[in-house]
């Protein structure tokens, strides 16, 4: 065992340590944030506005600050943007997040400078937490890549910006450095197809043993990998032994990974957004996320059922229960108040709390009142291909409400590293497994409103060559995974017909 080694298994000891004492007063450690926060932002022009210095109660907070999305954030953001102090945190943010939205164009998330040390203390966290679990702490020796967008921030207005992504890589801790690809350079490159190309060569000969990403984007570079060099990932980094993601669920490509790396690795989940780092994976055989109530965020949980009603309840974490769906709400130390989100998250144990990221508030499909979500038809695709031979790159799903005959249906457009040698036997496990998931879908199926889903088939890069028509190939952006119209559907069959 190296030095390395040894100072990491004794670091991970002490974090964990520091993490049970919160997590065993859960209820105590947020109303601390939350008055935390207030103190700290009550002279700015948003606590003035909204009387932070008035607020005892979680109530009081309640009455003043109503729940809010970007565009209601606006007005405040853009004096920020525009280089106004003690707008919504005090002092200037030291970044901006540019993400992109689809009601408000492009967002600028606020990032301070104790929000960037918070995401990047729980990036190392999960790490440790990792660590500490299984013992194995060979891979710190290693090399280590993190797929993510370009590090060059826009510094022509007051304050920088970019994305999430590329801001993180300006603190990556320096006992990482020497360890970490790919070069400045090639992380600089813009054009996503290039820099995964630029990525391969630089990495095919080094001794990989994290690999970090989106689960889209880390497959596109194993599949080229495996192109370029004729082996498996696994034969390629004999010790790569840790996949470390975020974004997506990664049931979905387990197989088609476990099959282009030729073994199983371990692997941690990641919670992060632009908006604060809110959960990780603590423990390898809890599919839950450990949510992080010691790091600046204050959580509020709305039941998703009720969130477009007037004046939802805004539940604390020691009101909520295993199970139910709930629309993620947060006040952080970055400026952000009582702000939507727009993920929904399950909660799949109370001691510690942990979650499961269910989907989005305004992802799904309820053409007939269904309110499918996109846990459900993730865990119906996890099943389907866990009992065939298929393996599938990428999927989403949306109503066919018109077909040219027949009862309406949803359709799932599949692009399929393998098909399954029996088709209708892997739809057939979707559509039950489905049905198992949501009450609602079976009644309409068995009501006759709708026929069993229907597959259809795209060819491998078909989401590619969608996102890249969307000027999103790679970084942080995903494919949706559900929608209630037909937008995505028919530029995927677009793609189709032009193959």
């Amino acid at each position: 065992m190296t030095l390395k080694q040894f100072a990491a298994k004794i670091f991970a000891s002490l974090v964990v340590r520091q993490t049970n004492a919160w997590a065993a007063k859960p209820v105590a450690t947020q109303k601390a944030v939350l008055a935390t926060l207030l103190k700290q932002a009550q002279n700015t022009q948003f606590g003035k506005d909204h009387d932070f210095k008035a607020i005892k109660t979680h109530q009081d907070f309640i009455e003043r600050v109503p729940i809010r999305d970007y565009e209601d954030l606006k007005g405040y953001v853009k004096k920020a943007v525009s280089g106004a102090s003690d707008i919504l945190w005090p002092g200037r943010p030291a970044y901006f997040a540019k993400t992109s939205g689809t009601t408000s164009g492009v967002k600028y998330i606020p990032i301070t400078k104790v929000s960037i040390a918070a995401q990047v203390k729980a990036s190392r966290d999960a790490i440790l937490h990792y660590i500490h679990q299984t013992g194995n702490s060979q891979f710190v020796t290693k090399k280590m890549i993190f797929l993510q967008g370009s590090p060059v921030l826009d510094s022509s207005s007051y304050i920088p910006t970019g994305r999430l992504s590329g801001i993180s890589a300006h603190y990556v801790p320096a006992y990482l450095q020497k360890n970490r690809l790919p070069s400045w350079e090639t992380n600089c490159i813009e054009d996503w197809e290039t820099k995964v190309d630029a990525i391969v060569t630089e990495t095919i000969s080094e001794d990989m043993g994290v690999i970090a990403g989106i689960p889209s984007w880390v497959q596109m570079y194993f599949e080229r990998l495996r192109a370029k060099s004729g082996k498996s990932v696994g034969e390629l980094f004999k010790n790569f032994n840790l996949f470390i993601y975020g974004g997506l669920n990664y049931e979905p490509y387990r197989a088609n990974f476990e099959n282009l790396i030729g073994r199983k690795v371990d692997t941690i989940e990641l919670f992060p957004a632009s908006e604060g780092f809110f959960a990780y994976q603590d423990l390898q055989e809890e599919k839950g996320m450990l949510l992080l109530l010691n790091s600046g965020i204050f959580y509020e949980f709305i039941p998703a059922n009720q969130f477009f009603e007037d004046n939802p309840p805004r539940l604390t974490i020691g009101e909520v229960a295993l199970g139910v769906n709930y629309v993620l709400v947060i006040s952080t130390n970055a400026g952000l108040w009582a702000y939507n989100i727009g993920d929904t998250v399950q909660f799949t144990s109370l001691a510690p709390y942990r979650v499961i990221v269910s989907g989005r508030i305004k992802h799904f499909i309820s053409a007939f009142g269904e309110h499918v979500i996109a846990k459900e038809v993730e865990y119906a695709m996890q099943e389907a291909i866990s009992k065939t031979d298929a393996r599938v790159q990428e999927f989403t799903v949306a109503p066919q409400i018109a077909p040219l005959e027949g009862l309406p249906f949803h359709e799932w457009l599949v692009a399929f590293e393998q098909e399954p040698s029996d088709l209708a036997f892997f739809s057939s496990i979707l559509d039950t497994a489905l049905q198992a998931q949501n009450s609602y879908y079976k009644d309409l199926i068995l009501g006759k409103v709708l026929k069993p889903l229907q597959i259809n088939s795209l060819p491998p890069d078909a989401f590619i060559q969608y996102m890249k028509t969307k000027g999103k190939l790679g970084g942080q952006n995903k494919v949706q995974r559900l929608s209630n119209d037909r937008q995505i559907a028919n530029a995927l069959h677009k793609i189709k017909a032009h193959v």
